[in-house]
């Protein structure tokens, strides 16, 4: 699987990573930083959560 997140319509709000630390960071700077591009299917589930708890829809899975 593959992670995208659209950074033109993302607010940084940080509900990706609460939901999956393992992947997104938010950082000092107001930025969302993906943390692993291509994480393991160990952590799909999380990962489809955080995209759906989006609330722009800047995040993505692929594959």
């Amino acid at each position: 699987m593959k992670v995208v997140v659209d950074f033109d319509v993302c607010a940084s709000t940080g509900s990706c990573m609460q939901t999956c630390p393992e992947v997104f960071e938010v950082r000092s700077d107001g930025y969302l930083y993906i943390l692993q591009e291509e994480p393991g299917e160990e952590l799909r589930a999380k990962v489809e959560e955080a995209a759906d708890l989006c609330p722009t829809g800047a995040i993505s899975v692929e594959g």
